[in-house]
């Protein structure tokens, strides 16, 4: 089977999944496992590179007022993957390839007997279901299987040993600084089986635009900061961005970490997102996750 995968996720389970050989195509964020690179690349952004948190949300409002689509598919090379099986999503326009764009490229070319895998994941149960069904789309159904089990079995443990403290620190998880976002979909459970309380945001629930005065009013213990689609060294450029978003009033540890690699990608690595997130809510409990992930986070405040 010829795989196209259209976001950074898709493409991390299709490898997971053992079908790596597979892909003839990948989005240009598409950056993990190592070797991904060879792969063709099959979209590009309509933004470019920006010099800071603000500017980047003004020009994605920008572009999505125009009613225009921030990513675009390459059609010829779209056409030379010659995919049997694309991968996509609708969940986020901000973050990959819309269904539709999908839908409308592979039609322009003709190429009725492609199958589209569309994922939708909200919660963690939805990353096991897409994961499942990415699987039986490429026919690794069992592998899918054995998958789910042994990440499922982590998180089990994970939160087995987070249980066991009994306090369970307020925290809060920052999506993006400038405006502050705070963290939703599945980042409540994932703070919950880390052993402490989320604020703001429930299970499920889109990531809400925080005004100064909101965030103001919240008292956490715990503040994890993983802009998405930054990794660790680019966020730390903007602390001083940092440090003016947060409220003078919290006496919250502060941990930056990698939001590009993990947290904000719903494949097998948001499994590793939890061991972070356990390292940092309780450090005193999670020294193996501290030390294993010590180039992926850093308190700095």
């Amino acid at each position: 089977m010829r795989i196209a995968s259209l976001l950074p996720s898709a493409t991390e389970i299709v490898c997971a999944l053992g079908s790596r050989t597979e892909l003839v195509g990948r989005s240009h964020e598409c950056d993990f496992p190592p070797g991904i690179e060879e792969v063709p690349v099959l979209t590009s952004a309509r933004i470019g590179p920006l010099p800071s948190s603000r500017a980047i949300d003004a020009a994605v409002r920008d572009v999505l007022r125009d009613a225009l689509a921030i990513y675009q598919i390459d059609l010829e090379a779209l056409r030379k993957a010659r995919a049997d099986l694309i991968v996509t999503q609708d969940l986020c326009e901000v973050c990959a390839v819309s269904l539709d764009e999908v839908r409308s490229a592979v039609a322009r070319l003709a190429q009725k007997d492609v199958a589209i895998v569309n994922l939708h994941p909200m919660r963690l149960e939805d990353i096991w279901a897409d994961l499942a069904r990415v699987a039986e789309g490429i026919g690794r159904a069992g592998i899918g299987i054995r998958l789910v089990g042994e990440l499922r079995a982590r998180v089990a443990e994970i939160a087995r040993r987070a249980a066991a403290l009994g306090r369970k620190p307020r925290v809060l998880t920052v999506e993006w600084m400038d405006p502050v976002m705070i963290g939703g979909m599945w980042m409540p459970e994932l703070v919950a089986l880390a052993g402490g309380q989320p604020l703001v945001t429930r299970p499920g629930e889109h990531a809400p635009t925080l005004r100064p005065e909101d965030l103001a009013g919240l008292d956490p213990e715990v503040v994890v900061v993983k802009p998405c689609g930054f990794p660790l060294d680019r966020t730390l450029e903007e602390l001083d961005v940092l440090r003016a978003a947060l409220p003078r009033s919290f006496r919250a540890r502060v941990y930056a970490a990698d939001g590009n690699a993990y947290f904000n990608r719903p494949g097998p690595r948001i499994v590793e997102s939890l061991e972070i997130l356990a390292a940092c809510v309780h450090p005193e409990a999670f020294p193996d996750f501290a030390r294993k992930h010590a180039g992926s986070f850093v308190e700095v405040l």
